[in-house]
């Protein structure tokens, strides 16, 4: 089983046509993700072919929806017309858009998060700057290597993409029964809570990786979220333990304010409800092991 993106979830893309969204749709179908349609206002009533694939392209969001009843949405657009795109979805009311482009405004950001509240909260926002969401041997939405890891029983929820990889490589012969990357910028659509909530729901999850990193209270909040609502093991990873004091590091949500958000304030607060941190990916991919081993 899987959390928010399964088999049976049919993925459009909005930018199927750029660059970027031809190649990332092109690898998403080579992982059996159910590819059905693009967007694209400008090449409405065209086909587009991958490898013998013929993916139509749609006027908008909620044409695609009538035509292929898609559910999710990729979102491969520059910054600048992220939040037109990402608003275009709400409007069509899809249930799931994960956001990858990279260098969206926060003040946009803000702005159409704003909006989806306002709607009713209809569509889960995954982003902006993420990898997106795997469920492994299952669906890919987004620019998740699909090679690295096979399907098993342990949920993954990452601020960062690069590490969001080699946790699953770390832990690939156990495998994933899906990774979720919900980006490091200092506002998100997706929190770790919704993913522990989700994966703590998930009867075939039976622990929890959860990867962030310094600055921000994310993780502060995560950590009192687990102590009231999360039964299941939960094995946490903090980057920025070496990171130079002053220094700016990482994801534009990653900013220290004194002693908040350092990576010991982080892991104090994971491990005084039962957490238990690792110091280095290869660390905490130990630790889980021990945990699905029962040791």
């Amino acid at each position: 089983m899987a959390i928010w993106l399964t088999k049976e979830s049919k993925v459009i893309v909005q930018g199927m046509t750029g660059s970027e969204g031809s190649k990332h749709t092109k690898r998403m179908l080579a992982a059996g993700t159910n590819v059905v349609g693009g967007v694209n206002p400008r090449k409405a009533g065209q086909k587009v072919s991958f490898d013998g694939v013929e993916l139509p392209v749609f006027a908008s969001v909620s044409d695609a929806m009538a035509s292929t009843g898609a559910d999710v949405t990729v979102i491969f657009v520059p910054p600048q017309f992220t939040r037109g795109a990402v608003v275009e979805a709400i409007d069509a009311g899809i249930p799931l858009a994960v956001v990858i482009t990279e260098g969206v405004p926060v003040h946009d950001t803000a702005a159409f998060w704003a909006y989806n509240l306002a709607q009713g909260e209809r569509t889960r926002i995954i982003g902006p700057n993420c990898p997106g969401i795997a469920s492994p041997g299952a669906s890919n939405a987004g620019i998740i290597p699909a090679d690295i890891t096979g399907s098993g029983r342990i949920g993954l929820v990452s601020k960062s993409g690069t590490l969001t990889y080699q946790m699953m490589y770390e832990l690939r012969d156990i495998g994933f029964s899906t990774c979720v990357g919900i980006g490091g910028d200092p506002i998100i659509g997706t929190t770790h809570i919704d993913a522990l909530a989700a994966f703590q729901a998930d009867p075939e999850t039976d622990a929890i990786v959860m990867i962030g990193e310094i600055g921000g209270d994310a993780e502060e909040r995560a950590a009192e979220f687990i102590k009231g609502n999360v039964t299941k093991p939960v094995v946490g990873y903090i980057a920025g333990f070496t990171a130079p004091p002053g220094k700016t590091m990482g994801h534009a949500g990653a900013i220290i304010s004194g002693s908040a958000g350092t990576a010991e304030a982080k892991q104090a607060a994971l491990e005084a409800v039962g957490v238990k941190v690792g110091k280095t990916p290869s660390e905490t991919a130990r630790l889980m092991r021990q945990i699905m081993s029962g040791n």
